[in-house]
């Protein structure tokens, strides 16, 4: 679906895309700000300015990823189920076509507002109105009409009706990165014929190694067209092999995911996939490209992340605590609610992203920055006069 988005950006060398981002974000970013009471065109400067200096939001909005879309969602369908009685007609429409979008750009951001549905109706009797029966329903609609986006832009680009092609792979990479697959194939290999079995002393130590290496044993063995079938194979038969295992993996590859929440992973770098996409489709682009800062390895971000991590990790305490203590309370206003469903939200991230493909900086620094940008929001509400704004409560 992603690259369909991209299409239709392809004219204008995607300038157009990342004027959508960047206007999706700022239009996001003001409507929860309304809708939370604290619409004050200062206080959106002021909080935008700290986001750009101390999160990964201004790279996320400038970069062709999915990534931008994964922490905007998680606003997006918080507004649309919590708030639907107080958007306009508009909003409610466009809300929910970007998050359906956003759901089928990226498996882990459809998982992530899968889960937070879920938790939605767990949640529905004890907050009762706070959760509104037709914002759930819509909220829910989104991730119907995100599968069938996924589904029908599959089907039109490859004539197969499937789900994320490769997803198998990333699965597998995790296993073999936590040695899971080695040992199946040390345990197996004399019953089972395998592709692997004569490279099982020879698998490298990560995931990336083996699956973007260019000598890789996965190139030599046909890539993702000749390993899918044998690499989900393994990932379902491990599963049953070692559960106990694979649990022990899972929490920790999730609480290590919670960790990396480093900007700029994947930002640098030779691209050799993309660079093939240019050469083919927008030749005149490839001068550009090759003499980029980012293709040199230029952009350094050591200072960057001296900052934005301990951000990150403090914000997430924070929003932690302010969940927990209105939860204690039994009682939660809207920025309580937001902080909780980010909470959520960063754990079905963490544990998605972690047990499925690893954990990686890109995938933590994609979400944790809602995680400050609503520690913010309480701050402001904190240091505001108390008739200045005003919020519901459960």
């Amino acid at each position: 679906m992603y690259g369909i988005y991209l299409h239709l950006g392809q004219g204008s060398y995607f300038w157009i895309n990342l004027a959508f981002q960047a206007l999706l974000t700022l239009w996001i970013l003001q409507l929860t700000l309304r809708l939370l009471g604290m619409a004050r065109p200062l206080r959106l400067l002021a909080i935008g300015l700290v986001l750009i200096l101390t999160t990964a939001l201004p790279w996320l909005a400038s970069m062709l990823l999915t990534d931008i879309f994964a922490g905007l969602a998680v606003l997006s369908l918080f507004l649309l189920v919590v708030h639907n009685g107080r958007l306009s007609a508009v909003e409610k429409v466009a809300l929910f076509l970007y998050t359906s979008f956003a759901a089928a750009t990226h498996s882990a951001t459809f998982g992530v507002l899968f889960g937070l549905c879920c938790v939605g109706w767990m949640a529905k009797p004890p907050l009762r109105r706070r959760l509104p029966l037709s914002g759930l329903i819509q909220g829910s609609a989104t991730l119907v009409v995100g599968a069938a986006m996924l589904l029908a832009a599959n089907v039109a680009l490859s004539g197969h009706l499937a789900w994320t092609p490769g997803g198998a792979g990333v699965s597998f990479g995790r296993m073999m990165q936590d040695g899971i697959v080695a040992r199946y194939l040390n345990d197996h290999c004399d019953t089972i014929k395998l592709k692997l079995c004569p490279y099982r002393n020879q698998l490298p130590a990560t995931a990336d190694e083996f699956l973007w290496a260019n000598d890789s044993i996965f190139n030599k063995l046909g890539r993702f067209e000749g390993m899918n079938a044998e690499m989900e194979f393994i990932a379902t038969e491990s599963l049953k092999a070692y559960p106990f295992r694979q649990a022990e993996a899972a929490a920790v590859a999730t609480v290590s995911q919670l960790l990396h929440v480093g900007t700029g992973e994947g930002t640098n770098g030779w691209i050799p996939h993309t660079y093939g996409i240019i050469e083919r489709y927008m030749p005149a682009q490839i001068p550009a490209m090759r003499a980029a800062h980012q293709q040199h390895w230029d952009i350094n971000f050591a200072a960057i992340n001296d900052l934005h991590i301990p951000v990150a990790l403090i914000s997430m305490l924070a929003i932690a605590a302010i969940a927990s203590g209105a939860l204690w309370r039994r009682r939660l206003d809207d920025i309580e609610l937001l902080a909780a469903t980010v909470c959520v939200a960063l754990l079905g991230n963490a544990f998605l992203c972690g047990c499925i493909s690893g954990p990686h900086d890109r995938y933590g620094a994609r979400m944790v920055w809602i995680a400050t940008f609503v520690a913010l929001i309480a701050a402001a509400r904190y240091l505001a006069k108390p008739d200045e704004d005003a919020s519901g409560t459960a």
